[in-house]
């Protein structure tokens, strides 16, 4: 339930499939399917520390999804929505597969913006083939890729174009964004091709060979997966919730960069199936570090764990609300501005008026006065119809500006009044007055900031955030001692955030995480040629044949231990992509691992007989 009593149903699933889940479940070692459970949970325990809880959070990688999947894919392909044709890919020779769009790095063919991805850009917001990007390269092995052919299946969204126009016409969409949708509508809207050649991780197409659904297919269906898994486990279908005949509203909050999928293909695909379209996309900006994009290289992106090892959530979860409206624009994590806003209207205004409040009824064992200022009381309620308007259209900035001036006025109220000139008695109605508007001040900010107001609220013997509680006066009762649970801030930097990393680092110099052991590509080679280096008091130079990567020349200062004949044929273990050194015998290619001990003995490794050259050791 929210605020306003509405039954709200939150549904949401990791977009589990493709390309690159599958590469980096490779390069750790272990299977697909285990590296998104530990993200799934790792995103769940992200989500808790900022009191974001779903009604459900699923996974798009579920029996229900594949199996919703399955049935509005055919459901698409009765109605002739769906065909087959030959088409050209990019292929890396390297890696000996098909690229994903992501995989592809060159220049927009619309705009020319550099270093654009292979499936759009994100400077103009043109979509494209990867076949269709200027100087592409893999971003797998750097190469230029290679064209190739192969079938794919398609999703004809132009024949889908009339009742699209309708959809945009009777959903609740930003006017900006309809106005994007509809110049889309109105070019050459082309087929959107919905497979994706093995290897792959995702569901198989039904009824064809070695084809699977492009993550883009099942990622919005996992909507609905999450619903049905939800409703199995109470008593309910899917049917009762997302149907076309369903009472429900359908609402869906995204980033303004994946619009053209939620505002054409997602609604093209469920126009032929028994699910309703959605009543309303919201679409938001992008998050800014200090007016600058997120960018680990400067410094810039911050992690939620990171935040919140830094600073309380809930001070984030204020300030973005201070900030947010129903427009699509970016929004700036300015760190000043964040502590400015976080000790001027929590501290200085909310909270206050209960710690100015408080030493006059501590002096009256903590009891409320029977009496209250009415007319002070009635004003500050006037504006509530509308804060709870502005939450219903997501203008939180406007319900924030009204909920601080209601914080403002009791502040000058408090003032105006002067509790420490006047009596006992008359003094304490100034502090209960001003505490009935201060716990619906809380009411009122709970959407926001629920486990402060929380807080706040059981100092008043409140153990709710129910709204009702906005006409309930209290009058007469005791209430507990205040506690101050807000504190000025200083305003962070962007190294606050990377302090734990530091210290840790400080602590365990060499401790290293598993992403960065995964940066070294180690290879088993075998040694195709070794011989001395005229000049070289320690070193042999050693060509290395890698299988189908070729060879490369490294120099080893392993002289000492071994003659270039009793190296040749054996296999051992290299690091592949180390930088190419220049040396003063030549460049050396690589590096050969080799264990040594106190008596200056040397011992190169070697894997079991075995292996290949070119191996991945992981």
């Amino acid at each position: 339930m929210t605020l306003t009593k509405h039954e709200v149903l939150t549904f949401c699933a990791d977009d589990a499939h493709g390309a690159p889940i599958m590469m980096k479940a490779d390069e750790i070692g272990i299977e697909p399917a285990k590296f998104i459970d530990q993200i799934n949970k790792n995103h769940q325990e992200s989500l808790a520390k900022f009191g974001i809880e779903y009604t459900n959070y699923h996974s798009t990688h579920s029996v229900e999804n594949e199996a919703l999947v399955t049935e509005i894919y055919l459901d698409a392909k009765s109605s002739g929505y769906i065909y087959k044709k030959e088409i050209e890919q990019c292929f890396d020779e390297q890696k000996r597969m098909f690229l994903a769009d992501r995989y592809v790095i060159g220049d927009c063919p619309k705009c020319s913006a550099k270093k654009q991805y292979g499936d759009g850009c994100e400077e103009c917001g043109a979509t494209y083939s990867a076949t269709e990007i200027v100087n592409p390269k893999s971003s797998l092995s750097g190469t230029t890729p290679v064209t190739k052919i192969s079938e794919h299946v398609f999703f004809d969204l132009s024949k889908a174009k009339i009742d699209l126009k309708k959809f945009l016409d009777t959903s609740n969409i930003q006017k900006p964004i309809v106005g994007k949708l509809s110049e889309w509508l109105d070019g050459d809207l082309k087929s959107w091709d919905i497979s994706r050649d093995t290897p792959y991780f995702g569901f198989k197409i039904p009824n064809e060979t070695d084809k699977y659904f492009y993550v883009w297919v099942d990622a919005p269906i996992g909507y609905l997966a999450s619903a049905a898994n939800w409703a199995n486990k109470n008593s309910l279908s899917l049917d009762d919730l997302w149907s076309k005949n369903s009472e429900y509203e359908i609402h869906h909050f995204i980033g303004k960069d994946i619009t053209y999928f939620h505002g054409l293909f997602w609604p093209a695909l469920l126009m032929e199936s028994k699910y309703k379209l959605p009543d309303c996309i919201h679409v938001h900006g992008f998050v800014t570090v200090n007016g600058e994009k997120m960018s680990k290289s400067k410094g810039t992106f911050i992690t939620a764990d990171q935040f919140a090892d830094a600073c309380d959530p809930e001070l984030l979860r204020y300030y973005f609300a201070s900030k947010l409206n129903s427009k699509i624009e970016d929004l700036d994590l300015n760190l000043e501005d964040l502590a400015q806003k976080i000790n001027s209207d929590l501290v200085g205004k909310f909270s206050n008026i209960f710690s100015r409040s408080a030493p006059f009824i501590a002096k009256n064992s903590n009891y409320l006065s029977e009496n209250v200022h009415k007319e002070h009381l009635a004003n500050s309620k006037k504006s509530i119809p509308e804060i709870l308007q502005h939450f219903e259209e997501k203008e939180f900035s406007k319900a924030i500006k009204l909920i601080m001036e209601i914080a403002d006025d009791t502040n000058k109220y408090i003032n105006e009044n002067a509790p420490w000139k006047l009596d006992q008695s008359e003094a304490l109605i100034v502090a209960t007055t001003a505490i009935n508007v201060f716990k619906n001040l809380c009411i009122l900010l709970s959407p926001v900031t629920p486990s402060l107001c929380q807080q706040m609220l059981l100092m008043l013997n409140i153990d709710n955030l129910d709204i009702e509680n906005l006409d309930r006066e209290l009058i007469d009762i005791q209430i507990n001692e205040f506690n101050p649970i807000l504190e000025r801030i200083k305003p962070l930097s962007t190294q606050d955030f990377y302090k734990k990393e530091e210290k840790m680092n400080e602590e365990n110099n060499n401790i290293i995480q598993i992403d960065d052991f995964m940066k070294v590509d180690l290879r088993v080679a075998r040694v195709a040629e070794a011989k001395h280096v005229e000049g070289a008091d320690k070193l042999l130079a050693i060509k290395l044949d890698l299988g189908e990567l070729g060879t490369k020349n490294v120099f080893a200062g392993i002289k000492s231990a071994y003659e270039p004949s009793h190296l040749e044929e054996k296999l051992v273990v290299m690091v592949y992509n180390l930088a190419p050194r220049k040396m003063k015998f030549g460049v050396s290619e690589g590096m050969i691992l080799a264990a040594s001990d106190s008596d200056g003995g040397i011992f190169v490794l070697s894997p079991d007989s075995g292996a290949k050259p070119g191996q991945k050791i992981k």
